[in-house]
């Protein structure tokens, strides 16, 4: 009997990160409490870099953008996921499930590119000192992160209508917490070939070519650095650069890690817990390391706290 496609009707389960009732009020109260805390502290970092005039540069434009969509990114898989433990059940519909697909994509691609070019930023800053302010000027930086935005929803776009061509029979029983596009085109019952083709494509595009980028960067950055003949001068233009580095890192480190994990492991549930560290605690703890490695940044939040009125509006010079 040929598989009956019953895509359109059917609701697929989210297995969760763990099947035991035991786990799930400790998985509950944990996720809520890192995903209040991502919310809060890039929210925080938002109104910071919008209500004081001394951020408004390109540097700190980025970084409001980084940290909006941060929020955005974590938005679309932990509320749900807190939703299901709450009521006890597993369901997402089809079209819900395709939903979160898509701005998981499109948010992920976006984290990958503002990090990109951030580091181009650094870059300018610190190997040509002299025309950073001619080149990162504020319509190259508001194209950057358009730029950033049309790609980021096009790669999106194309993996979801790729995976609206598929075919799903019987029960889809997702075993991760969000609807991944991997897990889902190796759930459906429809010849899936070209779809792996596109999703490897899109993967090397938007992994291997930022990360490129970002190590061209960092290349050009240390060997400026080297040709500082103070170590002042060496320790303050590094400075100007190590929170970035520091979220680079981490963001890269974690990812690399899901994918290792899920090449040496046949177990998605292990998987799925190994990418809680980039999908929610980088988000998390990026506000902690931009705030606590940055003066400025430390300036404007005991300025903002202190200030009764807080007007401004984020336009960098």
């Amino acid at each position: 009997m040929a598989p009956r496609n019953i895509t359109r009707d059917s609701e697929f389960l989210l297995l969760g990160l763990s099947e035991k009732p035991e786990l799930q009020h400790l998985i509950f109260g944990l996720f809520l409490s890192m995903y209040l805390i991502t919310v809060f502290g890039n929210m925080l970092i938002i109104l910071t870099v919008s209500s004081d005039p001394h951020l408004h540069t390109p540097m700190y434009f980025f970084l409001f953008n980084l940290s909006f969509v941060d929020i955005c990114f974590t938005s679309t898989t932990i509320p749900k996921m807190l939703w299901n433990i709450q009521t006890q059940s597993q369901v997402i519909t089809y079209e819900d499930c395709i939903t979160q697909m898509f701005f998981f994509m499109l948010f992920a691609g976006l984290d990958i590119f503002l990090l990109t070019v951030m580091a181009y930023d650094r870059f300018v800053a610190i190997c040509h000192p002299l025309h950073y302010t001619v080149i990162m000027n504020s319509k190259i930086c508001g194209i950057l992160v358009l730029v950033s935005w049309i790609i980021s929803v096009l790669d999106s776009l194309l993996q979801t209508l790729m995976v609206l061509r598929l075919s799903f029979c019987k029960e889809v029983k997702i075993p991760h917490y969000y609807c991944e596009v991997k897990l889902l085109i190796q759930l459906a019952c429809s010849d899936n070939f070209l779809n792996d083709m596109v999703m490897y494509f899109a993967a090397g595009l938007l992994g291997v070519g930022p990360f490129a980028g970002i190590l061209y960067s960092y290349s050009k950055i240390a060997s400026s650095i080297h040709r500082i003949s103070s170590a002042q001068g060496k320790y303050k233009a590094f400075s100007t650069c190590a929170s970035h580095l520091s979220v680079v890192s981490l963001f890269y480190c974690t990812g690399l890690g899901v994918y290792l994990s899920s090449a040496a492991t046949h177990s998605s549930h292990s998987t799925a817990t190994m990418s809680v560290m980039y999908i929610v605690v980088t988000p998390m703890l990026n506000p902690f390391i931009y705030s606590l490695r940055n003066k400025d940044i430390k300036r404007a939040l005991n300025t903002f706290f202190r200030t009764p009125s807080r007007k401004g509006l984020l336009v960098f010079h």
